[in-house]
């Protein structure tokens, strides 16, 4: 199984309230139920007020490159991917985790 994360940084003068933001969190919140691929999906905000974190996180599974392949070129997720351009900055990391 593949671990996705994704953390994401939001644009200086960006707000959680912007409704370009908010756009953007709903279509990722939708992923879950939307793209067969994922094992397991969860988004959320930062609670944490520290200076060096992002603001936001995506933490999911797939089962193998595969799948993380046909997910990150979902068309769901590739619209997702395109509003967050428009605001945000991000960093990855794909990893192997133990079955679930």
């Amino acid at each position: 199984m593949i671990r996705h994360l994704v953390l994401f940084k939001l644009n200086e003068g960006v707000e959680r309230d912007d409704p370009r933001v908010v756009a953007g969190v709903e279509a990722f919140r939708a992923l879950g139920d939307r793209i067969e691929e994922l094992r397991f999906w969860e988004c959320a905000w930062n609670i944490s007020d520290r200076p060096i974190a992002y603001d936001f996180a995506i933490n999911s599974a797939v089962e193998d490159a595969d799948a993380l392949k046909r997910y990150l070129e979902h068309p769901a997720h590739q619209a997702g991917v395109a509003l967050w351009r428009e605001f945000a900055t991000w960093v990855i990391a794909d990893y192997e985790i133990a079955e679930q």
